[in-house]
């Protein structure tokens, strides 16, 4: 079973973290009773914003988590409640900054922006690991298929970006200058819900599973084909 349900608007969840919390925590907890009493294994996606982002190296998947938002608080409910209750069965995959080919995200954003604006502003202080929601997908293709050892494993592509370094990235490969983006603080882009420094996820655990890391970030972007140059 692989929970696809969430509540992913981090600035709502500030003001609505009751609500956040009925899905990302209780109704987590629901779906692994279920699952305990079924005899199913359950994969749990699940956020880097489970950290404070105060850390200089990549969070091994055993680090301590010190969420700083609603949202953050709600989705480490969801890892609790499938690790305390599917010990044997239970998978917590925690992924960043996704993208895919459907719906709202960063890189259609910028793409659309590319358009219609001479110049962007985009945040430098803010260090990740953007990820393709193909590669996600892949990646728990290949978990539920080998069912390794369960617990928290890091499911975020390798190498990391600031948000300024993935608009550039976006940019180049429309063939747009990327010289058009300008890198500036993220105390000029102020939001209800505060955004950890840094999210960079370290990858050891998959090497228990007989898997590699995920890909890295430029190649996964470039691959995607959700860019078309020109």
């Amino acid at each position: 079973v692989v929970n696809c349900a969430a509540w992913t608007a981090v600035d709502d969840a500030e003001t609505h973290e009751d609500e956040a919390l009925a899905v990302n925590g209780h109704g987590v907890r629901a779906l692994a009773e279920a699952c305990e009493r079924l005899g199913a294994l359950m994969i749990q996606p699940s956020t880097d914003y489970v950290f404070d982002g105060t850390a200089v190296e990549p969070y091994p998947e055993d680090a301590p988590t010190s969420p700083v938002n609603a949202y953050g608080r709600t989705k480490l409910a969801g890892e609790r409640a499938v690790l305390d209750t599917l010990p044997h069965t239970g998978y917590v995959l925690r992924t960043a900054w996704l993208y895919g080919a459907a719906g709202r995200n960063f890189v259609s954003t910028i793409a659309g922006l590319e358009r219609t604006r001479p110049t962007l502003d985009v945040v430098d202080d803010q260090l990740g690991q953007p990820t393709w929601a193909g590669d996600l997908a892949a990646r728990i293709v290949e978990l539920a298929g080998i069912a390794p050892e369960p617990g928290v494993y890091h499911a975020t592509c390798s190498g990391r970006a600031s948000w300024y370094e993935l608009a550039r990235e976006i940019f180049t490969l429309l063939g747009a200058d990327p010289e058009r983006i300008r890198p500036v603080s993220s105390k000029e882009f102020p939001r209800p819900a505060p955004r950890p420094a840094y999210s960079v996820l370290g990858h050891d655990r998959w090497a228990t599973a007989g898997l590699p890391p995920m890909r890295d970030w430029r190649e996964a972007l470039r691959d995607s084909r959700i860019l078309v140059s020109g």
